[in-house]
């Protein structure tokens, strides 16, 4: 065979494996033309060659957006140096559906993209080559990942059966805001209620209504809540409510809606209509609180004082008088 045979043969073999791979292959013109469209970019797109040659790039793929191609782009012409763009980023350069069974969850392809400056002879860049990698099955496992991680985050920040925060995380977070107080002095207030009578509910109905009872509860708090209250279990038929930045006569008319609610409302469980009320107490941070223990031990004692002055009621604990 000669050499120039063997030339052509090498070349035919180049541009069949260049054709072939699993990976997108497109060369660009300087005018973003396409040159080169392989048979990748050919399946996926469902164009053949010849129709996409010397035609416009963003004619042809409208869903790549021209501004930030070129600029991309341009910075290779012009550094002579490779590029990148991966999925988290930018999801996609080129909207293809994703094709495998592994990743059906997926509504399209994720990608990876890396620029390549392509020089003539005269050592000028005259041309830009496209690689267009699928990383569906990595992005769609990543993704999965950080969902189930977050999933299992909350958690374990949350209490089974109020699906409220548990009190591992509610106490960080009063820590937290007691900490803020001690620098910025602003009003914040703690919430500590329980439900009337409780065990009666148990001792006549069953746990299975009690807990019924407790799930109606933790529903009418989170309703009650702003976003950004912490609103936990303490333990039992105890709850914790933290109202950041509001200062004691706002939480009393936030406890004092929330006990009326509370008793105007019906726990329907089959064939049984249960009424119950709820004890309040608040505590607002103030300089005699020297830790967010003692916090709670102040909201803690004004809820005693509204059981023992006779149940659903709403009580303060004192704020001491400064002289």
């Amino acid at each position: 065979m000669s050499l120039q045979a063997s030339q052509l043969n090498e070349l035919h073999w180049l541009m069949e494996m260049l054709h072939n791979i699993d990976v997108g292959l497109v060369v660009l013109d300087k005018d973003y033309k396409v040159q080169i469209f392989n048979g990748f970019m050919e399946n996926h797109s469902g164009l053949l060659p010849r129709e996409v040659k010397g035609k416009l790039l963003f004619e042809l793929f409208d869903e790549i957006p021209q501004d930030w191609f070129e600029r991309k782009a341009e910075s290779v012409f012009l550094l002579k140096n490779k590029a990148f763009t991966i999925w988290e980023q930018r999801p996609y350069l080129f909207k293809f559906n994703s094709y495998r069974p592994v990743t059906g969850s997926s509504d399209f392809m994720y990608q990876n993209t890396t620029f390549i400056p392509l020089m003539s002879s005269t050592g000028e860049v005259s041309h830009l080559c496209l690689l267009v990698y699928d990383v569906t099955d990595n992005a769609v496992h990543k993704m999965s990942l950080e969902k189930a991680n977050k999933e299992l985050a909350i958690l374990s920040q949350t209490d089974g059966l109020t699906k409220l925060f548990n009190r591992s995380h509610w106490e960080n977070c009063l820590q937290a805001e007691y900490k803020r107080w001690t620098r910025s002095q602003h009003s914040s207030s703690l919430v500590i209620l329980d439900i009337d009578h409780f065990k009666k509910v148990n001792d006549t109905y069953g746990h299975v209504v009690g807990d019924e009872v407790i799930r109606h509860l933790s529903s009418l708090i989170r309703d009650h809540v702003r976003e950004t209250d912490i609103s936990g279990r303490y333990g039992g038929e105890e709850f914790v409510i933290l109202l950041a930045d509001t200062p004691l006569k706002n939480a009393y008319v936030f406890a004092e809606r929330l006990r009326r609610e509370v008793e105007a409302s019906i726990t329907k469980y089959n064939d049984i209509d249960l009424k119950y009320t709820i004890s309040i107490g608040i505590a607002e941070i103030e300089p005699t609180i020297k830790s967010y223990e003692a916090w709670i031990e102040c909201a803690d004692t004004a809820l005693y004082h509204a059981k023992q002055n006779g149940r659903n009621k709403v009580s303060i604990h004192p704020k001491p008088v400064v002289k």
